[in-house]
């Protein structure tokens, strides 16, 4: 049982390490597709300092699909970051995480608390099956449920990331986020990581993870676990982080809830209308050359 075990592992390590070694348009892992021909990209601009940078204009932003630039007329949305946005915050509650499920809480605690009045946010557990703790609500109270929750059983964490996709489906908000709070080990989903990751991108939703493994005892495992989170982060234009656990844990959550209330969208309909099913890489790129900009990579076109 140990040595399949092991062997599962290292070739879960093997196979997201290739993922990440290549060109994202060989890697099924590296693509996401898109059902609708409205590409949207939430984009995160700070200065060299890290600060949020407000005020800026359409005009400022340039857009790249395979390196040509996307013209302006076929821009229909650029949002200001004032614009809400809906999230799921997804808490582990696998066996894994028992010596840090309360401080998992108080993450999750810190992250309603830093979400602006228009904001709304979801609560799921998830464990060998996902259970919603509270549903979308701009209330900044943890559902009290959560708190007799037992760290207990097998890891959902890509039928839950999938999961959390679905339910934002149907919100209204321009913007959409899921926050993951897990030690990244999966061990009981019946979806991929590619395809918990393309329901996500399908429909605008970047993922925010925080490496929980990173408060416990170092190792493969810790290894691992940034590996699989770091990937759905970059991929979807999120932020992954990598803490030690107490205060540094929860003040990440709240500069995650900072970030998406300080975000621009800008959406648009590609140029290359052809639904060949091919790797298309976005970039975006400002007028200002001191400024740090954040966005997904890019995205798989329709097929057929």
């Amino acid at each position: 049982m140990v040595f399949f075990t092991l062997l599962h592992t290292l070739l879960l390590i093997a196979v997201l390490l290739s993922g990440s070694s290549g060109g994202f348009a060989q890697q099924d892992d590296d693509v996401v597709r898109v059902n609708t021909d409205l590409v949207v990209l939430n984009v995160t601009v700070t200065d060299k300092a890290g600060e949020y940078v407000p005020g800026l204009r359409l005009s400022d932003f340039k857009v790249y699909e395979d390196g040509k630039e996307v013209p302006a007329r076929v821009i229909s949305n650029f949002g200001v970051h004032e614009s809400p946005f809906a999230s799921v915050v997804l808490l582990d509650t696998s066996g894994s995480m028992e010596s840090r499920l309360s401080l998992g809480r108080s993450a999750a605690i810190r992250f309603l608390d830093g979400l602006r009045p228009e904001d709304v946010a979801a609560v799921y557990k998830f464990d060998y099956k996902i259970e919603q703790l509270q549903d979308f609500s701009a209330g900044r109270d943890l559902a009290p449920m959560a708190f007799a929750i037992k760290a207990k059983g097998m890891t959902t964490l890509y039928d839950a990331i999938l999961q959390a996709a679905n339910a934002l489906t149907a919100r209204q908000e321009a913007r959409k986020a899921i926050v993951v709070l897990s030690d990244g080990m999966d061990t009981y989903s019946k979806t991929s990581s590619s395809k918990a990751l393309e329901a996500a991108m399908a429909i605008g939703a970047s993922i925010y993870t925080v490496d929980m493994s990173a408060s416990g005892a170092g190792g493969p495992r810790n290894v691992q676990s940034a590996i699989v989170l770091k990937s759905f982060a970059e991929k979807s234009g999120g932020r992954f982080v990598a803490t030690p656990g107490g205060p540094a844990l929860r003040d990440a959550f709240a500069s995650i809830a900072r970030e998406l209330g300080h975000q621009y969208t800008i959406s648009y309909r590609p140029v290359n209308q052809a639904r060949d099913g091919r790797w298309r890489s976005l970039e975006v790129k400002l007028s200002r050359g001191d400024l740090v900009v954040r966005t997904r990579k890019g995205y798989r076109s329709p097929k057929g």
